[in-house]
């Protein structure tokens, strides 16, 4: 006869909250942030299509194989997929580099034209943007070594990290429930930490590719319905893509990019673009409203806050977390009855 788990004394429960909150600021501190997301987007993808499989498997040991094959599938597909999206940014297409070339020179091109108040405030020549930028690089050196010196690194820890998500999926369908009264209740934090983790990066996502769709409609049919056609404007839908799984601060990224760019055909095009990308933004605020907030209750300027608090702490990997910790944080402030 298996014997009782003993109630958690609140001296266990205190415990796991703590060890709970500071786990995934830990990961951050340690560079482990990749191997974290990739491990809880595999952990929640299978989590969410397993069910489907099981209904139709009467065995145990069909279920098990076949999540397993689901893991190697996701894992595949988003590796592919991520190789896929690098492969385009440094091709011929969409070479992030010749973006930033062509905005350099229609920064440079549109101070013959551009009214006074507004020249004012660009560089005068190429000179002295690249001068600008590398006193931005130097500022930002340490970082950017950092970046760079560490991203074979980061792969490999994403790709460990996805290993470790399906091991863990394939726990749950193996039905394994072990462990002392402690290990029980880091459990139920983990699983609201990979609750957070769905609630906000699946709806960024979401948002994200709506905003590249209509972005793409803009820039790829609207505008070339009246025989305008915007350089690079392929890499401007990734791009948009790309910077919009950043809440808030991605649209500020893409926003600026596309209104230069379309400075090449006129001003009133790159107005009429930032007029079309703020009433688009405006939207996803509405889908944030719907998909966010209904299940973190989180306005704009709280995750703003929570960003730019975790940015000044842990850098680009405090940045990224940012969304996900504070609805975590907000669950688990709600379980307890404090907020």
């Amino acid at each position: 006869m298996a014997m009782a788990s003993p109630t958690p004394t609140p001296g266990l429960r205190n415990a796991a909250f703590a060890i709970a909150l500071l786990a995934p600021l830990l990961a951050i501190q340690l560079h482990l942030t990749a191997a974290l997301l990739s491990g809880l987007l595999i952990y929640v993808l299978v989590h969410g299509i397993a069910p489907l499989l099981e209904q139709r498997l009467s065995s145990h040991g069909a279920r098990l194989v076949a999540v397993a094959v689901l893991s190697m599938l996701i894992i595949t597909a988003i590796t592919l997929l991520s190789f896929g999206i690098a492969a385009f940014l440094h091709s011929n297409v969409g070479s992030l580099p010749a973006l930033m070339q062509k905005m350099a020179e229609i920064l440079e091109s549109s101070r013959a034209w551009l009214p006074r108040w507004i020249a004012q405030y660009l560089p005068t020549d190429s000179s002295e943007m690249q001068a600008q930028v590398a006193d931005w690089l130097r500022a930002h050196a340490g970082g950017l070594q950092k970046i760079g010196g560490e991203s074979l690194r980061g792969l490999a820890h994403a790709l460990i990290g996805m290993v470790v998500g399906a091991l863990l999926a394939l726990r749950e369908v193996n039905g394994d429930e072990s462990g002392g009264p402690l290990a029980q209740l880091l459990k139920a934090h983990a699983k609201r930490f990979a609750t957070a983790f769905r609630q906000v990066v699946f709806a960024q996502v979401r948002i994200a590719a709506i905003n590249a769709i209509f972005t793409g409609l803009y820039l790829l049919v609207a505008l070339r319905l009246f025989d305008i056609h915007l350089p690079l404007a392929k890499t401007l839908v990734v791009l948009t893509f790309i910077a919009g799984l950043i809440p808030i601060a991605g649209n500020l990224i893409s926003n600026t990019v596309i209104t230069i760019i379309s400075l090449s055909h006129s001003l009133l095009l790159a107005v009429v673009s930032l007029a079309f990308l703020v009433i688009l933004h405006k939207l996803e605020y509405f889908l944030n409203a719907r998909i966010i907030g209904s299940h973190i209750k989180a306005r704009a300027w709280e995750l703003l806050m929570a960003m730019l608090a975790m940015e000044a702490l842990f850098g680009l990997a405090g940045l990224l977390m940012a969304p996900i910790y504070y609805a975590f944080l907000k669950a688990e402030l709600g379980e307890r009855g404090l907020v």
